[in-house]
């Protein structure tokens, strides 16, 4: 497989989105780069995929600027680009939750890395002794082909449903570790910080996502595959291309 596609994301504040947008799109043009590039007032969402030469260049670039230094893509290998173009979109935000009281970049909700995580599910509890909850903040045609053991899902038809489907189900959740998790982390970072805003305490959100699991573990716990934006449509355990792209 000679392509490599990363995705990556942060919360910082950024206020110069035009020059920016003309910036990364000038430099992904380049490297003949393709995929996605979402930037907001609240940050920076990438897909992208190319080269490993042309893909370490345009990290090595984008840790230049010292808002984006700390930034850890993830990786993972397939045949060809699974996107057609290259688009660099300014959003109001990088995922929509439409809360703006919701502000990651203020200080992040408690994480939990993939191998303590694993640990957690093997054991059946959290190293208090707590029960483990696993909450899915997916859509319900991304959790529809792959999910964690047991794990709550709302079948959203959008994120912004998110807010008014925990608020209605916030007793299924007293005294246990809950463990939110998404595709690539950002989205179960704005739910973890959402519901410790409404008084849950023992909340953290899955460091990296799904993705980032499947990357650093066995894949033990998981079942099924992980729904991927672009051409690919999902990625098995082993991030290689799913045989199949539909639910």
């Amino acid at each position: 497989m000679s392509t490599v596609n990363i995705s990556a994301y942060k919360f910082i504040s950024l206020d110069d989105l035009p020059m920016l947008r003309e910036r990364v799109l000038e430099h992904c043009t380049a490297l003949a780069l393709k995929g996605t590039v979402l930037l907001a007032p609240e940050g920076i969402n990438l897909f992208l995929a190319g080269s490993r030469m042309a893909i370490d260049e345009f990290v090595a670039w984008l840790h230049a600027d010292h808002r984006f230094a700390d930034i850890v893509p993830k990786e993972s290998l397939s045949d060809a680009p699974p996107f057609g173009r290259m688009r660099v979109r300014l959003k109001k935000e990088i995922i929509t939750m439409r809360l703006p009281t919701v502000r990651p970049e203020g200080g992040r909700a408690p994480a939990v890395d993939a191998l303590t995580l694993q640990r957690w599910l093997a054991q059946g509890h959290d190293d208090d002794g707590r029960e483990l909850l696993m909450l899915d903040t997916r859509n319900e045609y991304e959790t529809a082909i792959g999910a964690f053991d047991d794990a709550v899902d709302y079948r959203l038809a959008s994120f912004t449903g998110f807010p008014g489907a925990i608020a209605a189900d916030r007793e299924r959740y007293a005294g246990k570790t809950v463990v939110s998790y998404c595709t690539g982390g950002i989205r179960c970072e704005k739910a973890a910080l959402h519901m410790q805003d409404l008084g849950m305490p023992h909340v953290y959100q899955l460091d990296g996502g799904i993705l980032r699991y499947l990357e650093q573990t066995d894949g033990a716990h998981w079942h099924g595959d992980c729904f991927v934006f672009d051409e690919r449509g999902a990625v098995d355990p082993t991030l290689a291309p799913a045989l199949r792209s539909d639910p």
